[in-house]
């Protein structure tokens, strides 16, 4: 994946960059002291994965990261512990790393980013719907297996596999969140994050810019949050 580093500090700077040369996955192509350099450069350039600093002159991380219309993957290096929360509110913050920064605990944020990225070889996702009865068939193991749509309350990403759970039992199946989307039913599902579906009439509680489904806590991004309030029938 081709990196950026954007960081006022030369420092830091320094060592992100030499993060990423141990890493055989990434590949360094620019660092920036501001975020508007930066900016300049994307219009120009694409990148895969961005490591970015919060506290910044004038322009501050998720300044920079309001301006982007498409971003990529971004991994937020900062000495702050205290915007974690805000952080995952943008669909494209993969990871928050709290400088400084160690080898381990960079490969494991880059790992996280690599599970982000969706293959090129991927396959069709390997569920069918029949929309009369509310049944969804996954392929497991080489058997179809049914599912009860209503029962499915949260669909979960993780890399290359999505995770459905229901009341019953979880499914575990190599496909995109993307594709088992366009096969539910918009009354009942949504997309909140870019990593999760729910069921939107399984929502138990509710609280700042998170839901709670089932015994699971699902954290809603700040551009679906919107569409989650319409959908509740709020006294």
């Amino acid at each position: 994946m081709k990196c950026l580093i954007i960081d006022d500090e030369e420092t830091a700077r320094t060592i992100i960059q030499q993060l990423i040369k141990n890493n055989p996955h990434l590949e360094f192509e620019a660092e920036f002291s501001n975020a508007m350099q930066a900016i300049k450069y994307l219009n120009q350039e694409k990148a895969d994965l961005i490591f970015l600093d919060i506290h910044m002159p004038d322009f501050t991380g998720f300044d920079f990261i309001q301006t982007l219309k498409d971003p990529p993957n971004i991994i937020l290096t900062t000495s702050d512990r205290n915007f974690a929360i805000e952080a995952f509110e943008y669909e494209c913050i993969v990871d928050y790393i709290v400088k400084p920064v160690s080898q381990e605990r960079f490969d494991k944020a880059v790992q996280k980013a690599l599970n982000f990225k969706a293959p090129d070889n991927i396959q069709e996702i390997p569920v069918s719907v029949n929309k009369s009865d509310n049944d969804l068939y996954v392929n497991i193991d080489r058997r179809l297996i049914k599912i009860d749509i209503p029962t499915i309350y949260l669909i979960e990403a993780k890399g290359d596999y999505i995770q459905i759970k229901t009341s019953g039992k979880n499914y575990t199946v190599h496909s995109t969140l993307k594709k088992i989307e366009d096969k539910l039913p918009l009354d009942l599902f949504l997309k909140v994050h870019r990593s999760y579906i729910i069921n939107t009439q399984k929502i138990i509680d509710i609280e700042d810019n998170s839901v709670l489904i089932e015994k699971d806590v699902v954290p809603v991004s700040r551009s679906n949050r919107p569409e989650l309030m319409k959908r509740l029938n709020l006294l």
